[in-house]
């Protein structure tokens, strides 16, 4: 294995699941009566405007309504960001330090926008080049997930040619599907983030783990 990509929230940052809730909340305060697990089924690991959409179609409803909403989403998660304490999960830092101990490149991909992805990282104090090689957000692809673009431009800038030497990892199916997607040798579910066991086995991955530390045992 050469490359491992991991998906940010949910996935290797533990930010309690605000970005979901604040898109609940924001459907709700658009008059819209989606659950919380609605939110999490159809928007889990994509780029935001477009989970919208996603949602808004899951019953039918005028995509138009999507600008408004996500506007909305915006300035809340703002506020909310301002505010949140984010995290690592346990032994996330130590597998990053095994992983390149081991001389495996980390890259981190996410549906989040630019500022708010490298605001969480700030948050954390990782720094690219350092504690990972690259970012990749849905700001720097035309395609976001389950498209592979943003895996593909992952490896350009890591120099690595062959995506079957590539593992992707996240906590959403459709992480799980970019990942197959994009011809990883390994797709990796994590139970910590929006979807269930249950939810990411329907996506086919080569492996589903509690933790991602147990990606130890397979590199």
């Amino acid at each position: 294995m050469h490359l491992v990509v991991f998906d940010m929230a949910g996935t290797t940052v533990d930010e309690k699941n605000v970005v979901y809730r604040t898109l609940h909340h924001s459907s709700v305060e658009a008059g819209y009566s989606f659950s919380l697990e609605e939110v999490l089924y159809h928007c889990a690991g994509k780029e935001k405007h477009q989970a919208i959409k996603d949602l808004l179609a899951s019953r039918a409803l005028d995509a138009a309504a999507s600008t408004a909403i996500f506007a909305a989403f915006k300035a809340n998660l703002d506020a909310a960001y301002e505010e949140l304490e984010v995290q690592t999960f346990p032994g996330v830092e130590e597998l990053f330090a095994q992983l390149r101990q081991r001389g495996i490149i980390i890259a981190l991909n996410t549906g989040y926008s630019s500022r708010i992805a490298r605001l969480l990282l700030a948050k954390l104090g990782w720094i690219e080049g350092e504690h990972f090689a690259t970012l990749v957000t849905a700001d720097d692809v035309r395609h976001g997930r389950p498209h592979p673009e943003m895996i593909y431009l992952a490896m350009a800038r890591t120099g690595v040619l062959d995506s079957a030497l590539t593992l992707k990892a996240g906590d959403s199916i459709i992480d799980i599907e970019e990942g197959r997607n994009a011809g990883c040798g390994i797709t990796v579910g994590v139970t910590t983030g929006a979807q269930t066991r249950e939810q990411l086995a329907t996506a086919q991955p080569t492996h589903i783990f509690d933790s991602l530390v147990e990606i130890l045992d397979i590199v």
